[in-house]
């Protein structure tokens, strides 16, 4: 019978930073800010954040999760998601007189802000993202018309654009920072007039955990990513691990966690992605301990201290005043 434990003495490794981001916290704070002084049921515009974890947990407070305005009552709470929401779904959240929190991201909102710009100096503008994802969706619903989506270097060559001379290019911001500087690159290369955005789009959180998983990758056998399957961010992570030549592997649940993906390894790296709760990776880390892990040890890394404010509905009295 094949030993499906870790080998002797073996250790985790816990990327730094892993987890929450600002954003994250932001959008949570804001869900259960809006159930303590509003009371159940608060209507939630898609997942506020992509993690199962996090979901269930505000489900199961009194959050109601849906996927279009038209199921939300009249007059009723709403919460748009970490991700972002069109010009559109805020005009009929309005027009069906909606109280409304906004729980975008700010960082999402800077594109959103560029977006603005950009059209009224009658830019065409290129967005690099994945198609379907909320924010994307959100941001392209900042313009009417006048944007096309890009999701590889390949449809770099199929772009049509009217007056190269007036483009420009934002980012989904929880990319993978390699992949979509390689597609700047296309677009540079076929239109070097190109405009960029002032500052980057993709957010400090994502940098931070890709340039985490960049440093743990050579010391690790395995690297387990905490993270659901539609969180962008975290896929990027597990991709990245992959692309370093290491075995990566996501869970959102610590039963996941398969013995195999494990057996005889001395070091097991572990990261989450930014929508990940921190108790969710110490479930994963418990499973790893039943599988033979001995050793926990946190790597070197940088300390984020960044923070978002609360909308001004639901701040603290005294912050508010």
């Amino acid at each position: 019978m094949t030993d499906l434990t870790t080998a002797p003495e073996a250790e985790i490794l816990m990327a730094q930073p892993r987890g929450f981001c600002a954003g994250v916290d932001r959008a949570i704070e804001i869900v259960e800010r809006a159930l303590a002084r509003f009371g159940a049921p608060i209507y939630v515009r898609h997942e506020i954040v992509h993690n199962a974890y996090v979901v269930a947990d505000l489900r199961s407070k009194g959050a109601v999760f849906v996927r279009e305005l038209d199921e939300v009552p009249a007059g009723a709470t709403v919460i748009f998601s970490a991700h972002g929401v069109s010009r559109e779904v805020r005009e009929d959240a309005a027009a069906r007189g909606l109280h409304v929190f906004d729980a975008t991201c700010p960082l999402v909102t800077k594109v959103h802000v560029e977006v603005g710009k950009m059209r009224a100096e009658g830019c065409e503008i290129v967005m690099i993202g994945h198609r379907g994802h909320p924010e994307v969706e959100g941001t392209m619903g900042q313009a009417n018309g006048g944007m096309v989506l890009v999701e590889t270097v390949d449809d770099v060559a199929t772009v049509q654009i009217a007056d190269p001379a007036r483009l420009a290019y934002v980012t989904q911001t929880t990319l993978s920072v390699d992949e979509t500087r390689e597609i700047v690159a296309a677009l540079k290369a076929r239109y070097p007039q190109i405009r960029e955005p002032k500052k980057q789009d993709i957010c400090y959180a994502t940098q931070n955990r890709q340039d985490a998983v960049k440093f743990m990758a050579p010391q690790v056998e395995v690297v387990i990513v905490v993270g659901s399957p539609n969180s962008s961010n975290s896929n990027r992570l597990r991709e990245l691990a992959q692309r370093l030549g290491v075995p990566a592997y996501m869970v959102d649940a610590p039963e996941q966690v398969r013995p195999e993906w494990i057996a005889g390894k001395r070091r097991i790296g572990l990261t989450a992605g930014a929508s990940a709760p921190e108790a969710l990776a110490q479930s994963i880390v418990d499973r790893l301990r039943a599988l033979g892990a001995r050793q926990v040890r946190a790597l070197e890394g940088i300390e984020e201290n960044m923070a978002f404010p609360l909308p001004r509905g639901l701040m603290p009295a005294s912050v508010a005043a």
